[in-house]
């Protein structure tokens, strides 16, 4: 069984090349039809008024994807909690708590004060946000819509964001944020299960932004007449041992590691640790959302004998409470770094503000700090551009940060 489905996740990432292959995708191919098609009528079904949708009286971003499998939702969620939060804004993420245990129709994983449910009750991503954004509303509810009039009436948020909800449609949503993995963003284009998709690729006409993860140097894309910005995942600086304490990642240099991750693309986890520097002396890939029982535990610890300390994601470390290794455990948080963040920081703060421009009376007064000479708006209106030095300072709500620890080059 185990070599079937990696057969199958190769023929769905890279399309069918052997015998084997082909054969599997012709058995599979009328499933896909069949689950292509189902998703088609549900949008249809909602698009055209014959199921309701709960309408919320604050803004509601939706941040989704196409395809199965790990396409980096859970940093993308966070930036956006970050950003509202700098805005002043209050914000509620509403998640489904995959992989939880809890049945209520709403629970409070997190209500703006500390973390309430546990990873197992709530699910490992909402617990994993909660402990990064201690200010932050999190909810889970198995219907999106009840989660979301909780957030409203309960708590009185500003925003509300939606976790994996592409495909909820009984949510009506402002802004459709779609995530793609660059390295395969559409796998063989197929729906599940003998591709990689939830819908077909027609579907991306509902979205509103698409955002690359883990993007290269030169990320390519097929025109899709929509927004597209490109994203980069990496590791923190900082490793944090699970009992306490931390140590720079480039200080685990030289020492024999074991790495596991029971993340959508543990795979990825494991080149960054290596593009880093770190020695892996052996890996272990886990299903994504797995539970560490007993076993799994004795099995990490058997692995990993002739190494000299473990390392594992900050998504699996909310899980790691009270479980004790043989060797000392880091987790290494991962962030993301959009390009061009300034213009997808406008696209998202549309929801939460009016536009807001830089006056051409301000721009006759304003000068650079660094050289004294005149400035010029940038046509997008989200930077200043300093054409002596080659400066490029951000604008935020209509202010200019006219600051030097603020400038990029151009």
């Amino acid at each position: 069984m185990i070599k079937l489905l990696k057969i199958q996740r190769k023929m769905a990432s890279h399309g069918a090349q052997t015998s084997w292959e082909w054969l599997l995708f012709c058995l599979l191919l009328p499933l896909s039809l069949m689950y292509g098609l189902i998703s088609w009528l549900r949008a249809v079904v909602y698009r055209q008024g014959w199921l309701p949708r709960y309408r919320a009286r604050v803004p509601v971003i939706s941040v989704g994807n196409l395809a199965v499998g790990g396409t980096g939702k859970t940093p993308v969620v966070d930036w956006l909690l970050k950003e509202a939060a700098r805005q002043g804004k209050r914000v509620a993420v509403v998640s489904r708590g995959y992989g939880g245990s809890y049945k209520a129709k709403v629970g409070v994983v997190a209500d703006g004060t500390g973390v309430c449910l546990s990873a197992a009750a709530a699910g490992d991503e909402p617990v994993l946000l909660a402990r990064r954004n201690p200010g932050a509303i999190i909810l889970v509810a198995r219907k999106r819509a009840a989660g979301v009039a909780y957030a409203t009436t309960r708590f009185a948020v500003d925003l509300v964001v939606l976790d994996d909800a592409f495909q909820h449609h009984a949510v009506e949503r402002d802004l459709d944020l779609v995530l793609l993995d660059a390295l395969r963003p559409f796998g063989n284009r197929w729906p599940l299960p003998a591709g990689l998709l939830r819908e077909f690729p027609r579907a991306l006409a509902r979205a509103d932004l698409l955002l690359l993860t883990r993007a290269g140097a030169d990320p390519q894309l097929e025109p899709l007449g929509l927004p597209v910005y490109v994203s980069r995942h990496q590791l923190a600086e900082e490793a944090y041992r699970l009992d306490g304490g931390s140590q720079p990642l480039l200080a685990l240099r030289g020492l024999k590691v074991f790495a596991f991750a029971g993340i959508g693309a543990p795979q990825g986890f494991f080149a960054a640790l290596q593009q880093a520097g770190l020695t892996l002396a052996g890996c272990l890939p886990l299903a994504d959302h797995c539970r560490y029982s007993r076993s799994l535990v004795d099995k990490i610890n058997a692995l990993a004998e002739n190494c000299e300390l473990l390392l594992t994601t900050e998504k699996d470390a909310v899980k790691l409470s009270g479980i004790k290794f043989h060797l000392p455990c880091y987790l290494v948080p991962m962030d993301i770094q959009i390009e061009n963040h300034e213009a997808f920081r406008a696209e998202v703060q549309k929801l939460w503000r009016p536009e807001m421009r830089v006056s051409p009376e301000l721009m006759e007064i304003l000068a650079c700090p660094k050289c004294k000479q005149a400035v010029e708006l940038a046509e997008d209106g989200l930077s200043i551009c300093c054409p002596a030095c080659r400066l490029r300072y951000p604008v935020r709500d209509g202010i200019p940060v006219m600051l030097l620890d603020e400038a990029s080059e151009e």
